[in-house]
């Protein structure tokens, strides 16, 4: 499935922009990431856009870069 990636997507704000525009930020990832946040807690990637159980931070990646955990960038306190 394409999620029309393109080269204006640069950080995790314009990934959760671009994916909400697209109606694709429930979709789950292909592969479901541990993600390590900032705030100590560790957590499941389960969306493609997720904010942290604790501390919110949003987390986002696009549905067809979602098989690299580098692809996963920090969008801010409760973006999504």
């Amino acid at each position: 499935m394409s999620c029309g990636c393109s080269s204006h997507i640069r950080d995790g704000k314009d990934i959760v922009d671009h994916v909400k525009s697209k109606g694709k930020d429930k979709l789950a990832p292909t592969v479901a990431h541990e993600i390590h946040c900032e705030c100590g807690e560790t957590f499941t990637l389960e969306t493609v856009v997720m904010n942290c159980p604790k501390c919110e931070m949003t987390y986002a990646v696009t549905p067809c870069g979602s098989s690299d955990i580098n692809n996963i960038k920090l969008a801010g306190i409760k973006y999504a």
